[in-house]
Order: structure tokens, then sequence, then C-alpha cells
């Protein structure tokens, strides 16, 4: 069975992709000092993915990702290992927490925690990892007679 977009699908793919790829965002920056910002933000872009791949196949997928799935997972796996080792490294716990504060002039202190980079990591790779399934899954239903 040959894959045909719908109307439908992609009219509604174009308002709401956005949408939940900014929800998402929110929810990982804003969600870091809870457990679950990372993973819980990544699904929501996971979800974004389903629907462009629901409106337009694997190939859409394709289109809209920046990178390859896989380099994706790689590099949310590395900055996550790294975040969690860097503790350690500095002398405090296997992913201990800290903070680093910045003073900018015109836009004022900034606090950025380890654990936003560490939830980065995670939402690197749940995202990689739908969009892997997504694309193997839509190879799959191209290829086939």
């Amino acid at each position: 069975m040959r894959f045909r977009p719908s109307l439908l699908l992609d009219v509604g793919a174009r308002s709401m992709v956005p949408t939940l790829v900014l929800v998402s965002l929110y929810v990982l920056v804003v969600g870091h000092d809870e457990p679950g910002g990372g993973f819980i933000g990544g699904l929501l872009a996971g979800v974004a993915l389903l629907v462009v791949f629901l409106a337009g196949g694997a190939a859409q997928v394709s289109r809209v990702l920046p990178i390859d799935p896989l380099t994706m997972v790689g590099a949310g796996m590395s900055v996550a290992v790294a975040t969690s080792v860097a503790g350690m490294v500095l002398g405090a716990g296997l992913l201990d927490a800290g903070k680093l504060e910045l003073d900018l002039a015109w836009i004022g202190k900034i606090s950025v925690g380890s654990t936003l980079v560490f939830d980065a990591g995670v939402y690197l790779v749940v995202v990689g990892l739908v969009a892997m399934v997504l694309t193997r899954l839509g190879a799959r239903e191209e290829t086939a007679p």
C-alpha cells in the first residue's frame, strides 16, 4: 500500500507542529528543576514528529529534522553522560548538580544549572529515538511492493 498524503492532516500539521515544539522547549527549560523536564519535553517533540509523519510520511520527517536521528541520539547520550560525570570530576558526586551564574549587563543575571544541560541531552535522545522509529517505519512502507 502506497502512502497518500492527506490535505486535512497537512493543514493541521502546519499549525500544530510549531506549537508542540514550542511547548516541548518550554517544558524542557522550565521543567529542569523538577524530574522529567527533558523526557516529557522530548515526548512532546516526538508527538510533533508523529504529526509530521502522519501528514507527510517518513520523507517529510527526514526533511524536517536538521540532523540524522542516530547522530541526535549519540549527541544526546554524550551530553547526558558528560554532564553526569562532570560533578565527579570536579570533586563532587556522580550526577551532582551545579549552577553557573552569569551577569550579562544588557540582560541581567542568568542562572544555568547542570540539570538543564543533562535534560537537554535526554531531550535529544528521546527525539532522536522517536525520529528513528518513524523513519524506519516509513522506509519499510515505501519499499513495500
